[in-house]
């Protein structure tokens, strides 16, 4: 992520987590830690996952003190071992012990999230089908966990409501039916969004086919169902499937051949990884 973006979109929602757990003083920090000293701490690996959200742990420091000194052994998407030395940060000891909960939470669940989404991505080495989140992500967290998501192998679908049309059954509903709802997002959205459309069932899938659907989402059926389905689109649309996709389950989708596969699970079911900060001390002067 690139200082633009992190400043438009991620600082204030950093900002906004740092006030959460500091709404006027880090009071025990401050009775213990009357001045500021030269501290450093060691960030260590508690079990083996894949690391996302080093750029996020940095700037939670940064924010409350751009002298914050960090020496990274590793980078997002990495591979990391149980009791690794990920990092040594270096700074005011003061900053270091209240922004550590708040840098360690980020940190935590989008290397939880990466782990998560590339024990699923290896299931699917050799095959055509692409990986996808959703937007079932945390509230205020949708940056930070898509980011994780491909730090881990995964991609990303649409960003937000804004960023593609995805009729689901509900906007099917609304419009009367899959023909009238492609017909009415043709002539509102702009042309260069694709117009994807989630279907149930065989009928809405030639539907969805003979409207000019771009991708199809197969939501919710059988293999064999969606097997069918996909002899019915025959090429004419990219094809999705999607629906209680979890590590645990995902091989039956396997043998498909499908495009991508959507699973909700790579961010709201995702643990953590856990992830420490310990051997705090402060740092000797020279009085040479």
């Amino acid at each position: 992520m690139n200082n633009i973006t992190m400043t438009l979109q991620a600082d204030h929602l950093i900002l906004e987590a740092l006030k959460e757990d500091i709404s006027s003083e880090d009071v025990t920090t401050n009775s213990v830690m009357r001045e500021a000293v030269t501290g450093t701490v060691d960030l260590i690996g508690k079990e083996d996952g894949v690391i996302a959200g080093l750029w996020v742990f940095k700037r939670v420091f940064e924010l409350l003190d751009d002298k914050i000194q960090f020496n990274f052994f590793c980078k997002d998407g990495d591979a990391v071992k149980k009791g690794q030395l990920l990092a040594v940060v270096t700074g005011d000891i003061r900053v270091l012990l209240s922004g550590e909960r708040t840098a360690l939470n980020y940190l935590q669940r989008m290397s939880g999230i990466a782990t998560y989404t590339h024990s699923v991505q290896t299931l699917l080495k050799g095959s055509k089908t692409k990986l996808l989140d959703t937007r079932k992500t945390t509230p205020n967290m949708r940056i930070f966990e898509k980011y994780a998501v491909r730090a881990g192998g995964g991609y990303n679908h649409r960003y937000n409501l804004s960023d593609g049309v995805l009729l689901k059954d509900n906007h099917i509903g609304a419009a009367g039916s899959v023909t009238k709802a492609v017909q009415m997002a043709k002539e509102y959205a702009p042309f260069v969004r694709k117009i994807e459309v989630e279907v149930e069932n065989l009928d809405m899938v030639k539907e969805a086919v003979e409207a000019g659907a771009d991708i199809i989402m197969l939501d919710n059926m059988t293999p064999e169902q969606m097997r069918e389905a996909i002899k019915l689109i025959d090429g004419r649309a990219k094809t999705e499937c999607s629906g209680n996709v979890t590590k645990e389950n995902i091989e039956r989708l396997l043998s498909l051949g499908v495009d991508y596969i959507s699973s909700g699970a790579l961010t709201h079911s995702a643990p953590i990884l856990d992830i420490s900060m310990k051997n705090l001390h402060a740092l000797q002067e020279d009085n040479r």
